[in-house]
């Protein structure tokens, strides 16, 4: 009998999407499944919602608890969970009808811990394929130990996302996600991947990464910095490891630390007396000549941390002019995503 996949979705207040998430699992080709439905204390119908579908499949557990974020909902999944491999699914997200089933053979034929789906970004009329690097037909591509974690702190190929993966079950049952933090996953995927020996990417896109219209300096706030405490905690476990990535991880942090700033320069109500700020420009100074050592490289970034050391503005205004020059043609813009009707 092939492997039950325990198959984790956290649920808070997507009532909108949920069926589209709940039906693309119920209907996998792949069956041996086990369904966790954990409604994180949902203000609209979404426990009636779970109820439902559990009535009609008997593979589907829906529980129910006090709100508590997506990192506990998972957590409280977890301690369900009695397969030998567990997928996590975002609610308002949803699967190709045969991920599961490809995922599990994979895993088999390779003897992966391990096996990462490639992904549409989902919008309401048309998707995006990330084909910079692979193409949907690719053959599959087979990673381990240091190769895998500079892959992992990149984020480009493989993701810090918690979706996305078939996990086995005993790699992560005792690595739990960390309450209380937005971008839970980039505290919690380098303590998973240090465990992998056998890694594998799928190219063909298995999985819709739902794109939801908000604007993301409309609705910043100072939790989206949790991101950055997530990186320099990472980067304290690179430093231990896989001292040889150093340079990697400091480059991710000095490039989110800009754009947050900058994002903050946009949206200045969210940190008024300039206190994050301060902070970020702190830890710039503080570890320049890491920093500097880590872009020598890389001269674009190397010349926004020049920039962001004489002044912080100069980069903003320097960014500025940059999309402006792009926008009307006059220097390259970055390589555009594949887009495809919906």
């Amino acid at each position: 009998m092939l492997p039950k996949v325990s198959v984790i979705v956290p649920i808070y207040n997507v009532e909108k999407y949920l069926r589209r998430c709940l039906d693309s699992i119920v209907n996998q080709t792949y069956s041996n499944l086990e369904i966790i439905l954990v409604n994180d204390g949902s203000p609209d119908n979404c426990g009636m919602i779970i109820d439902i579908y559990e009535k009609n499949d008997d593979r589907i557990r829906a529980l129910h608890k006090v709100n508590g974020g997506l990192s506990d909902a998972r957590n409280y999944g977890m301690q369900h969970v009695t397969g030998e491999y567990t997928i996590f699914v975002d609610s308002d997200d949803w699967l190709h009808i045969e991920m599961i089933q490809k995922l599990v053979t994979n895993s088999i034929a390779t003897k992966a811990d391990v096996v990462q789906s490639a992904f549409f970004y989902a919008y309401e009329d048309y998707l995006l394929f990330d084909n910079r690097y692979h193409s949907k037909g690719d053959q599959p591509t087979v990673l381990k130990n240091k190769a895998l974690m500079r892959e992992l702190v990149a984020n480009e190929r493989v993701k810090n996302f918690a979706w996305g993966k078939l996990y086995r079950t005993n790699l992560i049952n005792d690595i739990p996600f960390k309450k209380g933090v937005l971008y839970e996953d980039v505290f919690w995927a380098h303590k998973v991947m240090h465990r992998v020996k056998t890694f594998v990417m799928l190219h063909q896109p298995l999985f819709y990464y739902y794109q939801r219209s908000d604007s993301i300096v409309g609705n910043y706030t100072i939790k989206s910095l949790d991101i950055l405490s997530g990186m320099k905690e990472r980067h304290g476990f690179i430093e231990k490891h896989y001292s040889g990535l150093k340079n990697e991880s400091y480059r991710m942090i000095l490039k989110t630390s800009i754009i947050h700033y900058n994002l903050m320069l946009l949206n200045r109500k969210v940190d008024q007396g300039g206190h994050y700020k301060r902070e970020i420009q702190s830890y710039i100074k503080e570890n320049y000549p890491e920093l500097k050592k880590a872009v020598r490289k890389h001269p674009p970034l190397a010349r926004q941390l020049n920039l962001f050391c004489i002044h912080p503005y100069l980069n903003f205004i320097y960014q500025g002019m940059l999309k402006i020059f792009r926008g009307i043609k006059v220097i390259p813009g970055p390589v555009k995503l594949e887009r495809l009707n919906a």
